[in-house]
């Protein structure tokens, strides 16, 4: 890994995931602050060789040496190990039995959503398919409030009633449990963000098991006719289901399927490589080109959902091999302590916090209340008046609140 140490004032720092960084309320142990070395002592920015993107359609590619701030590194840190320690505390609850139905998790793939965030805004707009517990929190939703959701909790996200695939926050669409569906769905968000003229984007995400689906392809259609501002993600993490990509798709090439569309394949195990790819699809979004496909190599450590072991069709060292070369939180540390960018110390303490956000929200969702029956057919409509609704007979009537 090439790199050049740069010192001097770090610059601010304008991502979006400064607005959804969590941090805990209580000050930390003394002595678990103490370091050897002073802010002052360490690397502020360095620059990095990043693996170059195969292209399709494009006389451009998005930049291989790249700049990452002491600052950008830490929050990218937190935010990966929050992802992780969340999906990791889900499964431990799942196996209690405490979460129930789908549940599937995105533990190996962090860097994906981190490094989608870091380059877009959050007035741009989202969407997702069911794996979707990681975006829920990029996009601005907090810890507490997707385990409670997992847990089916008054305090979740959807107030209890959506679970782990139905999760919704501002600019933030889900989260959709039919294969491929989302994809529709985001081109007509991106519609509407050309529309408005707000100069917005779309990003609507999908699995390689969903990129043979003949919806996504209408819809790459219609989103090139008219130049639609939305990048198409397929997050390929080389398994559909129990089935792998070789198996399942006459062409693995998927960053090429949009065929008139423009393509990037990206190591999407680095979170410097998304985030810069995701700069230059945005970029060609906002510039009026339409729209862009981006593949991200990726791997999930965990089988499909929670009623699959992951096992049957993979073997165990191949679920290891990846987790000891390509581990995306594991590639970021090593580029923080051997940058000077970071301490040892400094990284335990992220991962103290990280570990008590992750338990007090565990807690929370193990004894907040569950909805009560009155509350089920809420929110049917938006800012309307009280509606009556049919229970399952005639003669059980509920009521609609907005």
């Amino acid at each position: 890994m090439k790199w050049r140490r740069r010192h001097h004032h770090p610059s601010l720092f304008l991502s979006t995931l400064n607005r959804i960084l969590k941090t805990t309320t209580e000050p930390p142990d003394a002595a678990a602050v103490i370091s050897v070395r002073s802010y002052a002592d360490f690397t502020t920015q360095a620059t990095f060789e990043i693996k170059k993107c195969d292209v399709h359609k494009l006389d451009e590619a998005p930049a291989t040496e790249v700049v990452m701030t002491r600052d950008e590194g830490l929050q990218y840190y937190r935010i990966m190990q929050t992802m992780r320690r969340m999906e990791l505390k889900a499964d431990q609850l799942y196996k209690q039995k405490i979460i129930r139905g789908f549940c599937h998790l995105y533990d190996g793939q962090e860097a994906c959503a981190v490094g989608i965030e870091a380059s877009i805004n959050l007035t741009d707009h989202l969407i997702t398919a069911y794996r979707a517990h990681g975006y829920t929190y990029t996009r601005g939703g907090t810890v507490k409030e997707i385990m409670a959701e997992l847990t089916g909790r008054r305090g979740g996200i959807a107030k209890g009633k959506g679970g782990s695939m139905h999760m919704y926050c501002k600019h933030f669409y889900g989260g959709n449990g039919i294969v491929g569906a989302q994809v529709p769905l985001g081109a007509g968000v991106a519609l509407a963000c050309k529309y408005h003229g707000k100069n917005e984007l779309c990003v609507c995400l999908y699995g390689d098991g969903a990129a043979n689906q003949g919806q996504i392809f209408e819809t790459y259609n219609m989103a090139a006719l008219w130049k639609l501002p939305v990048i198409f993600i397929c997050e390929n993490n080389r398994y559909g289901m129990g089935t792998s990509v070789e198996r399942a798709a006459a062409s693995t090439d998927y960053f090429k399927r949009g065929e008139f569309i423009p393509g990037l394949r990206v190591d999407g195990m680095d979170v410097l490589c998304v985030r810069e790819a995701t700069r230059f699809a945005a970029d060609h979004c906002r510039s009026g080109k339409g729209p862009i496909l981006m593949e991200l190599q990726t791997y999930r450590y965990h089988g499909h959902s929670m009623s699959d072991p992951g096992v049957s069709y993979r073997t165990r060292e191949e679920i290891q091999e990846v987790r000891s070369k390509s581990d995306p939180i594991s590639l970021l540390k090593d580029r923080l302590l051997s940058n000077n960018m970071a301490s040892v110390e400094e990284l335990k303490e992220i991962d103290v916090e990280v570990r008590k956000e992750i338990e007090d929200a565990a807690q929370f969702a193990t004894t907040d209340p569950e909805p009560p029956l009155e509350d089920l057919c809420n929110h049917l409509y938006h800012n309307d008046s009280p509606v009556e609704v049919r229970g399952t007979n005639p003669w059980a009537k509920l009521k609609s609140v907005s």
